[in-house]
């Protein structure tokens, strides 16, 4: 395999491994200090701004189509571990098994309604981003990276995080508490988004003259 089409193996690998870890661990609420604001959110936050960082180097090395095929494939790989998260609930656990019944109901009884309310918001986000990210390189004629890379995930990001936060908590939490978590949920992945600007300049420089920038009317 030439080493653009590995490279593409291995972000999709971790766009993959990145959605599918933000559904499991989404049950967990945490506190995250980063000294000039403490974060209430969801662990599943965490893996999730590798996402649109995955999204927007495939974007810019090989086009909106392949954007599109990587979101769709995680789309699939979420349906095939809710089934597997549903099977594996019908069997009963052995006496001596480390994880018993209750406890993987326990973890894994929300699933389902994460994993639903993730996918809704997870599509709607993903190809809002890839969309928005072509977009701006269009307009400035494949110039401005940072604009196309931050200015696509603040849009999709708040996208993904007033969905999920509406479908899971409507009718569960007053609407103080809901406000409350988008903002923190949005703030945090839009402070990921910043941080990962320079990263994908990194990686472009680094794979200047190794991989060739998808054009850009594709």
């Amino acid at each position: 395999m030439k080493l653009k089409e590995q490279f593409y193996v291995v972000l999709s690998a971790i766009f993959i491994a990145s959605l599918i870890t933000c559904n499991l661990i989404a049950n967990k609420f945490v506190t995250v200090d980063l000294g000039f604001k403490v974060f209430i959110v969801s662990a599943g936050i965490l893996p999730y701004p590798l996402t649109f960082l995955v999204t927007d180097l495939i974007s810019e090395l090989y086009g909106q189509k392949k954007a599109n095929l990587v979101v769709f494939s995680g789309f699939i790989a979420s349906i095939f571990v809710l089934f597997f998260l549903w099977l594996g609930g019908q069997f009963s656990s052995i006496p001596s098994s480390v994880v018993g019944d209750s406890t993987y109901d326990l973890v894994f009884q929300n699933a389902w309604r994460i994993i639903a309310a993730s996918m809704v918001a997870y599509l709607f986000a993903q190809f809002i981003d890839v969309k928005i990210f072509h977009f701006w390189k269009k307009l400035t004629n494949g110039k401005h990276l940072w604009l196309r890379n931050n200015g696509s995930t603040i849009v999709s990001q708040l996208v993904d995080t007033a969905l999920v936060v509406s479908i899971l908590f409507v009718g569960v939490w007053d609407s103080n508490q809901i406000i409350s978590a988008v903002i923190d949920g949005w703030l945090f992945k839009m402070l990921m988004a910043f941080i990962d600007t320079p990263i994908i300049y990194g990686i472009i420089h680094l794979l200047k003259g190794k991989i060739d920038i998808a054009k850009i009317e594709e």
